[in-house]
C-alpha cells in the first residue's frame, strides 16, 4: 500500500507540474510521434499535442495531453524588424512569402525615379510620384493572401484606395470595364471595374505596420480581396482602364482562370 501510495504521489506531481508548465506559455520541443503540424500560408502555424505518461511498478499510466498554437523557426525567421505580428487577436504572418514566384525575381525599384502612370479610358491620364501616393487618404485591412501553391498568408495591409487613384486621372470613362495592372517586371493581371469598385479595393504601400518589402512588391501591390495571389500584381507602375472584358493576363493567357474566385 505504501508503494501504491508513493507511485499516485508521484504521478500526481507530474501532473500538477506539467499543468503549471503549460499555463505559464512554455512548450516543450514535440517529439515526431506525437506532434501534428498544419501550415497556413507563409504559413507555418503548428498545432503541437504532447502527450506524457509515467508507470511504475505496474501502475496505469497518467496522461497528460497539451494543444497549443505555435509558430515554426522557419515563420519566425521571415519576421522583419519591428514587424507587426498580432493584430485584434489574431496572429499575422510575416509579409514575406516562403518563397519567390514572380516571373523575373524580386524586383528593385528606383523611388526617386518611379512613377505610377493612371492611363487608358480615364479623362486625364496621369502620373503619381509615390510621395503623391501616399499623400492620399489611407485604408488599412487585415486581409488574406490566398496562392495557387497551397499556401496562405494573413497580413495587415496599408494602402490606398483604387478607385482614389483612378480619380486623379479624373475617373473611369463610360466605356471603361477592366481594370488592367502592369508591373515593372512586365507582369499583368486585371480585375473588372465592378469589382474594384464594389469591394472598395486597394493598392498597399505597406504590410504588417512596415513598408512592403521589395518581396511583396514594393513600392506597390494590388491586394485582391477574395481572389488569388496571380491577381494580387507586384511592383505595380501603372493601372489602365479598359474596355476589354475578357482581357487576359500573363498568367491568365496560360491558362489560369481570369475570375481567380477562392472557390
Amino acid at each position: 500500500m505504501k508503494r501504491r501510495g508513493l507511485a499516485l504521489s508521484i504521478i500526481l506531481g507530474l501532473t500538477l507540474a506539467l499543468t503549471s508548465f503549460s499555463a505559464a506559455g512554455c512548450l516543450a520541443a514535440p517529439s515526431p510521434a506525437t506532434s501534428a503540424t498544419g501550415a497556413t500560408g507563409s504559413g507555418e502555424s503548428t498545432a503541437v499535442g504532447e502527450s506524457t505518461g509515467a508507470t511504475i511498478a505496474g501502475e496505469s499510466t497518467v496522461v497528460v495531453e497539451s494543444t497549443v498554437d505555435v509558430r515554426s523557426q522557419a515563420t519566425l525567421d521571415r519576421y522583419r524588424v519591428n514587424e507587426v505580428r498580432e493584430y485584434k487577436g489574431q496572429n499575422l504572418d510575416p509579409a514575406i512569402g516562403p518563397r519567390d514566384n514572380s516571373i523575373k525575381g524580386v524586383q528593385t525599384v528606383e523611388i526617386d525615379t518611379y512613377r505610377l502612370s493612371i492611363e487608358g479610358l480615364v479623362k486625364k491620364p496621369i502620373q503619381l510620384t509615390y510621395a503623391e501616393v501616399l499623400k492620399l487618404p489611407p485604408s488599412e485591412r487585415l486581409i488574406t493572401l490566398y496562392c495557387v501553391e497551397g499556401w496562405q498568408a494573413t497580413i495587415l495591409w496599408k494602402g490606398v484606395l483604387i478607385e482614389d487613384l483612378i480619380n486623379q486621372a479624373g475617373g473611369a470613362a463610360n466605356t471603361a470595364k477592366t481594370v488592367i495592372f502592369h508591373s515593372v517586371d512586365g507582369y499583368t493581371t486585371s480585375l473588372p471595374l465592378a469589382i474594384v469598385l464594389e469591394k472598395h479595393l486597394i493598392m498597399a504601400y505597406s504590410a504588417n505596420d512596415l513598408e512592403l518589402p521589395p518581396e511583396m512588391g514594393y513600392p506597390l501591390i494590388v491586394v485582391a480581396e477574395e481572389k488569388l495571389g496571380y491577381k494580387w500584381a507586384r511592383w505595380v507602375n501603372a493601372i489602365e482602364l479598359s474596355d476589354d472584358a475578357n482581357y487576359l493576363g500573363y498568367w491568365e493567357q496560360r491558362g489560369f482562370s481570369n475570375e481567380a474566385d477562392l472557390e
